[in-house]
């Protein structure tokens, strides 16, 4: 693999290269870029990889090469602590919770002592406290060069760093956001790079949907209402108007809220806007956002964080003025909406992102590299070629090294109903307790949807299960995984953000479970719109889009159990289409080769061994 990345560089190719896991593949694109001493970007999809590739590969290979080299790693600004708001915002979250005023001073202490500034240093922590949303800025509420605190920055610090890279290490969103400001010509986030490499590939292009569309959400309206009001108790007994009007939003904010529902669910925008109650709901809101818009543009003078507030609130309106009134979009977007309990976010999604990436990826005029454990589909890399937009590219591909065969065993489980069957998570449930009985514990059990894993959860429960158990949203994903990992025989259900990207080595995960094959919901207003697409131009959405994406997913789930050449384990598909239908062997044949079983007993058979192998080398 090293080799193929080699001459990609060297030639300016676009390679897609599929590595199995065990593989080593950052060090087989790390090793050949760090020698060929070109300008290199390093994207990955999670600040997990990123926290790795710059934390410890990068420090282990400048040991080994003795090439010297510089790298850094650049964030969202997100992740980065704010000074100005940590002085003039953190305060007023105060005695909001119990924990608030413990975690308020570890915050302070570490403002004091840290000279990067990245939230990741913090670990007592979780990403998810609203501490993190009074330190740390986004785009609309940074005050820029105009900011009392501008010249101790650490979000302005961390990118003169970049600048300075020989090897940058970023994620994807940085990676979309950089080209979107080129492309407007609104200058730029990151160096120019004569090499682009693309980790975690399988989800540059949702990335990219998210950059190149709209998005509107009711907790940037929520911010920007907070910011305003703190803003203007700079000024006591001044701007009462200013003060009505932040209040009037905050009202038709939670009126536009109560309409959408509450209840968790992605819908097309065009048929909630039709519900007379979410029409009348949002027109209040925008004429409360233009109101307050008007009265702030007669005050900006009066200080830079009133003038901040101004543009945030204009650009609210002119989003929001997309979305109000619109029934219908043109083929090129959907407008859709991500309402949760507390709140919603409207988008405006491109359907396709070929296109503009094949833009992108021209005027770059670097080499590209892209890398995962699941690029290809049917052993043809042609549906990732596509949705990328690429048409001269090489392909690679490298078997993971592991002995799939001797390490590890298929269980499809006989006599489950189909999933679309009312009881089907509860006798999916009653199949798996004996093999988890069998493998002790020590088990993901993988849902396709909040709803199953919260059944599975319950059920398991009142089983009376004799195993730790473990349920993802209980907890912050790395205390959920740790305490996982320190109990020894944990059961642990997750759903999407499980499938991919955590790795436990060893006999602590010994079994995989997964509920159903991984289709995206048709319902979901972005497939559906190119499901739509594709029937359009006389294609099959199911063999085109669907399938393969599944697919890949199955794959990233499989991923999770053997993760080093010295583990076992036993992975149970409980989905009877896998059996029933014609393309299920399509879903089994994109698996490794491996023995496969419809008996518990070869379960039981198969854990059994590895508690006689262990005996026998003690």
């Amino acid at each position: 693999m090293a080799r193929a990345v080699a001459a990609a560089i060297a030639d300016r190719q676009t390679l897609l290269a599929e590595a199995g896991t065990g593989i080593g593949k950052t060090y087989a694109y790390l090793v050949p870029a760090i020698l060929s001493g070109r300008r290199i970007i390093v994207s990955t999809g999670t600040r997990t990889l990123q926290d790795q590739l710059f934390g410890k590969d990068l420090p282990v290979l400048r040991r080994a090469l003795g090439v010297p080299f510089s790298a850094d790693l650049l964030k969202g600004r997100g992740n980065y602590l704010c000074r100005y708001r940590l002085e003039h915002v953190l305060g007023f979250h105060l005695g909001q919770r119990v924990q608030d005023a413990a975690q308020i001073e570890s915050l302070r202490r570490w403002a004091r002592f840290t000279t990067v500034g990245d939230k990741a240093e913090v670990a007592d922590i979780p990403d998810e406290s609203p501490l993190w949303h009074a330190v740390t800025s986004t785009a609309d509420n940074c005050l820029g060069q105009e900011c009392p605190s501008y010249g101790s920055c650490c979000v302005a610090a961390a990118r003169r760093r970049a600048q300075e890279a020989q090897i940058l290490i970023i994620n994807h969103h940085l990676l979309w956001a950089d080209w979107v400001l080129k492309a407007d010509g609104l200058g730029e986030l990151l160096p120019e790079a004569e090499v682009v490499i693309v980790d975690e590939a399988h989800q540059f292009s949702e990335a990219a949907s998210q950059f190149l569309g709209v998005s509107l959400g009711s907790r940037q309206v929520e911010a920007c209402a907070e910011d305003l009001r703190l803003e203007l108790g700079k000024f006591p007994g001044e701007f009462r108007e200013l003060v009505a009007g932040a209040s009037r939003v905050e009202e038709t904010l939670q009126d536009a809220t109560l309409a959408l529902g509450g209840a968790a669910e992605r819908a097309a925008w065009t048929h909630a806007a039709m519900l007379p109650e979410v029409a009348e709901a949002f027109a209040a809101l925008a004429e409360s956002l233009s109101t307050l818009r008007d009265g702030l543009s007669r005050v900006i003078e009066r200080s830079p964080g009133l003038e901040s507030c101004h543009h945030r609130v204009e650009t609210l309106v002119e989003r929001l003025g997309g979305f109000v009134g619109e029934t219908e979009t043109d083929d090129k977007d959907v407008l859709w909406v991500d309402v949760r309990r507390r709140g919603f976010q409207l988008y405006r999604t491109p359907i396709d992102t070929a296109e503009e990436f094949a833009r992108f990826h021209e005027a770059s005029g670097a080499s590209w590299i892209f890398t995962s454990a699941t690029l290809a589909s049917g052993g043809s890399f042609d549906e990732t070629a596509r949705e990328l937009g690429v048409d001269d590219c090489v392909a690679f591909h490298c078997d993971s090294p592991f002995n799939y065969r001797q390490q590890c065993l298929i269980y499809l489980p006989p006599g489950l109903p189909e999933p679309s069957h009312p009881d089907f998570t509860s006798r999916m449930i009653e199949t798996v307790l004996p093999v988890l009985s069998a493998s002790r514990g020590r088990a993901f059990l993988l849902f396709t949807s909040h709803q199953a894993m919260n059944r599975g959860a319950e059920l398991l429960r009142l089983a009376d299960l004799p195993f730790p158990l473990f349920v993802q949203g209980t907890q912050p994903k790395a205390l959920l995984l740790d305490q996982f990992q320190r109990a020894g025989n944990g059961v642990l259900l997750g759903t999407a953000s499980f499938w991919e990207g955590v790795d436990v080595r060893g006999a602590l995960l010994s079994c995989v479970i997964i509920d159903k094959l991984p289709f995206a919901s048709p319902g979901d207003p972005v497939l559906a719109a190119r499901i739509e697409a594709v029937k359009a131009t006389g294609g099959d959405p199911f063999r085109s889009l669907q399938l393969p994406a599944a697919v890949m997913a199955l794959r990233q789930g499989f991923g999770r159990l053997i993760r080093d050449v010295h583990d076992r384990g036993v992975f149970v598909l409980c989905d009877p289409r896998v059996v029933t239908k014609s393309y299920g062997a399509r879903f089994i044949g994109s698996l490794p080769p491996m023995p496969r079983t419809r008996r518990i007993s070869d379960i039981e058979a198969f854990f059994a061994a590895e508690t006689v192998e262990a005996e026998e080398s003690t």
